[in-house]
């Protein structure tokens, strides 16, 4: 455990670092963009990685690492009750309209549908795995690492997309929640729609929302807290029962032509 202080300690000096920094808010034309502590607490995580020192080479050695790596999905647990509260408020309205809330869970395929046969045609393979099952989010996270770890190719996949979501997906999302507003969506299905699986994605966008309609500010964050909810619970189920199968499905059948051979232990 000695060896884990120093990780502890640098991990509480970045985030006190990304809450000094804050939520930083600009505007480009009509669109709202917020950008979260989150994003710069895994900046400049990587950003200490990178610094030519031996101090910081030893103080991410590959203990820590895979230690990290290992227990990344406790932080997750905390994140599922916060959900839970937030829906609490506005649980029968949410219930009324509860099956609108599964039809976007369909969406969750489309990194299969679209996102592996072009990570195979580019030339990826395991690594494809991890990185087009879903979002790369929490969920994704815990299945690739529980099934394959995350220091195997897999991993890495998964790891690549997590930490590439985590820095441009809230900013895409703080910009598409607003443009689709202004497209004519009502507030209330973009707010359902923010909740992808992932928190800072979700973040973004109902932060978004919640700056044009300060008034509705309890829907907008019930609504997409809602939606994030099903998305990990429901979205598991469907992660194992058709995700799963059908990526190993094209996997094998895509590999088996370009490879001339299907790769079994990496389905």
């Amino acid at each position: 455990m000695k060896k884990l202080i120093p990780l502890v300690i640098l991990v509480m000096v970045i985030d006190f670092i990304a809450e000094l920094i804050g939520t930083l808010t600009f505007t480009l034309g009509t669109i709202t963009i917020s950008v979260l502590p989150l994003v710069f607490a895994v900046i400049l995580g990587i950003v200490f990685s990178l610094i030519p020192s031996g101090f910081f080479k030893r103080l991410y050695s590959n203990d820590r690492v895979k230690f990290a790596g290992k227990y990344m999905i406790f932080i997750m647990l905390p994140l599922m009750a916060r959900y839970g509260a937030d829906v609490a408020p506005k649980i029968n309205e949410i219930l009324s309209i509860g099956w609108v809330f599964l039809i976007h869970e369909a969406g969750n395929l489309g990194t299969i549908l679209f996102g592996l046969p072009i990570a195979l045609l580019l030339g990826i393979r395991r690594e494809a795995i991890g990185s087009t099952l879903g979002l790369g989010r929490e969920g994704e996270l815990a299945y690739i690492s529980e099934k394959y770890t995350l220091d195997s190719p897999e991993g890495h996949g998964v790891l690549g997309i997590y930490l590439i979501g985590t820095v441009f997906g809230s900013i895409v999302f703080s910009i598409l929640a607003p443009l689709l507003l202004a497209m004519g969506f009502d507030f209330r299905a973009v707010a359902m729609s923010s909740g992808v699986g992932s928190a800072s994605m979700m973040t973004a966008a109902s932060s978004a929302l919640v700056a044009i309609h300060p008034a509705h500010a309890e829907t907008i964050t019930s609504y997409a807290a809602a939606s994030q909810l099903l998305t990990s619970f429901i979205g598991t189920y469907i992660m194992y029962f058709i995700a799963v199968p059908l990526q190993r499905f094209i996997y094998n059948h895509m590999t088996a032509k370009l490879d001339k051979h299907p790769v079994q232990e990496a389905a």
